[in-house]
């Protein structure tokens, strides 16, 4: 009698380890635990791409805006970067200078013609900026589903092995906290991991989404300052007896 009292029921029938917790669930709970450890794993790889990223053309813009305001031939700076971008700031001053370029082909017979390129040239940087914070956005919106649902989903998990583990308590008629701990505990796993998923993925958004918003003001400062110069470069193009430039050339700030 002695022996039976010093191996309780529940340490005999259940393993409290996490792999045990996992092992010992319900299908449908194992389910919803492997569904939110992949989406974990997803959002750290995202997370590691996006810090990647956010170095690489924050660096990449510092070394831009160098050579730009370094008073060379943008001429040379476009042919070097601007035709074959790899980075949007880049994209950017390319889309702009062979908008410019092209109208600069066709002259400048009257002011009208100047507003013109103007719009066609601030257009032209729009759709490059929209089209470059799209690419660089990517799987953000994935991280705001992780952050959102993710704990939703694990507490689905933990409902659905609370109402397993009530089932298999009513059919034992055993209350004891032996029995009711570990069915309890399995299910409320789901939770935790859950919420290991959804945390990182909502910190996550939150810093990258300002990150990448003010990225994308100094995309359109950019654009700004550059549709500035090509504009006083029109002007001076359309004015009678004064040859066109083909490039503009920047003043160092």
């Amino acid at each position: 009698m002695g022996n039976v009292s010093q191996t309780p029921l529940g340490q005999a029938a259940h393993d409290l380890s996490l792999w045990g917790l996992f092992l010992q669930a319900d299908w449908v709970v194992k389910g919803v635990m492997i569904a939110l450890l992949l989406a974990s794993v997803w959002v750290w790889a995202i997370i590691f791409e996006k810090v990647a990223t956010l170095r690489r053309i924050r660096r990449a813009a510092n070394g831009f805006e160098d050579r730009f305001w370094s008073g060379g031939s943008l001429e040379e700076l476009y042919t070097r970067e601007g035709e074959q971008p790899t980075h949007p700031m880049a994209a950017v001053f390319g889309a702009a200078m062979g908008e410019w370029k092209r109208s600069t082909g066709r002259g400048f017979g009257s002011e009208l013609a100047v507003l013109g390129t103007k719009e066609r040239v601030e257009r032209a940087m729009s759709v490059a900026i929209s089209r470059e914070m799209e690419r660089l956005e990517r799987w953000m919106v994935f991280l705001a589903t992780i952050a959102s649902a993710a704990p939703f989903i694990g507490l689905f998990g933990t409902v659905w092995g609370i109402m397993n583990s009530f089932s298999a308590i009513a059919g034992m008629q055993n209350t004891s906290l032996a029995v009711v701990a570990p069915g309890i505990a399995e299910a409320l796993f789901a939770t935790a991991i859950g919420l290991v998923a959804a945390i990182p993925a909502t910190m996550a958004y939150n810093k990258f989404s300002s990150d990448f918003a003010r990225f994308a003001g100094r995309l359109e400062g950019f654009a700004a300052e550059f549709s500035a110069i090509l504009t006083r470069q029109s002007e001076a193009a359309a004015e009678p007896g004064r040859p066109a430039r083909s490039a503009p050339a920047p003043v160092a700030e």
